[in-house]
């Protein structure tokens, strides 16, 4: 019997202290990529300019109570390095902002996208987003407004 309990202890630890490549290799996961753009906003060797093509503020008339509106704003990088868009982040939660995933090349354009859910939202509504991107500056406020009714 405590050969049989010898045998399965050794072949437990010999099980557990087997390394696997996979479980071993450094992950590159969003997490990852989320980190590595919000240090690369915060680098001051890697700082570029933004330059809004649409108004930072825009006006989407009126809607009826359900629809789901669509606004972007277009942006280029006007400066000599890529420009990384760290984060965006709606102020409410009807709304959801998209970010491109990949930096943005000097001279190249990009842009944010977001999603204003209008059900049981009525009248005006002034929704906000917030861009931060490694320009050295406190993130960017977009905003948009619109008018829901039934």
């Amino acid at each position: 019997m405590k050969c049989l309990l010898s045998i399965l202890v050794l072949v437990t630890l010999t099980i557990s202290c087997t390394s696997n490549d996979a479980a071993t290799a450094p992950k590159t996961d969003d997490s990852t990529t989320r980190a590595n753009n919000f240090n690369a906003a915060s680098d001051s060797a890697n700082f570029t300019q933004i330059q809004w093509v649409d108004s930072i503020h825009q006006q989407l008339g009126t809607v009826k109570e359900g629809s789901v509106v669509e606004v972007s704003w277009r942006f280029k990088n006007t400066g000599m390095k890529p420009l990384i868009v760290s984060n965006v982040n709606a102020s409410c939660g009807c709304t959801v902002a998209e970010k491109p995933e990949a930096p943005i090349a000097p001279g190249a354009e990009g842009v944010i996208k977001a999603k204003f859910d209008s059900k049981q939202r009525m009248g005006i509504q002034r929704k906000d987003v917030y861009v931060l991107t490694n320009t050295g500056k406190e993130p960017q406020q977009l905003s948009f407004a619109v008018a829901v009714e039934k």
